[in-house]
């Protein structure tokens, strides 16, 4: 993936800069629950994400993404930079969701020293109607990420 954002940044003369790569690779976990795998990078002033989770393993996703970025070069060679710049566009990297200060038992509902069998509980209930595939948002789905790690953070 990185030799094809190379190749990708010589063959339109513009720097790909700023590359992270995102999974939940972990050093314990290698194959976690979540295959997915989103590389974030600037080319031409373009903030942008491509993520691919489509895959079981994060080796395939990420071989996925070099098939993106590879689908990139070949727009570039037989369509120009301008296509390339436009189809850029529709893979701006998204600002994180603001999540609220709320306190984060409030938010899940639980009590002050709730297990964590009782957190993802109440984690996965809520998840259900706050999912913006359920009719929720990415704001509140957000806010239910954040109060179920700051609990789960406390946990020995």
């Amino acid at each position: 993936m990185q030799s094809s954002l190379r190749r990708f940044s010589a063959d339109s003369g513009k720097k790909v800069e700023s590359v992270l790569v995102s999974s939940n690779v972990t050093l314990m976990d290698r194959n976690p629950k979540d295959a997915g795998v989103a590389v974030y990078f600037t080319w031409d002033g373009i903030s942008t994400c491509i993520a691919v989770d489509r895959y079981q393993r994060i080796e395939e996703n990420l071989q996925a993404i070099h098939h993106v970025i590879e689908a990139e070069r070949t727009k570039l060679r037989h369509g120009g930079l301008n296509l390339v710049r436009a189809a850029f566009r529709g893979y701006a990297a998204l600002p994180p969701p603001q999540t609220s200060k709320a306190d984060p038992c409030t938010v899940l509902g639980v009590k002050r020293g709730a297990t964590v069998a009782e957190i993802e509980a109440a984690y996965r209930e809520k998840a259900k109607k706050a999912h913006p595939d359920a009719g929720g948002s990415h704001n509140a789905m957000a806010d239910l990420n954040a109060a179920r790690d700051a609990l789960l953070g406390q946990k020995p």
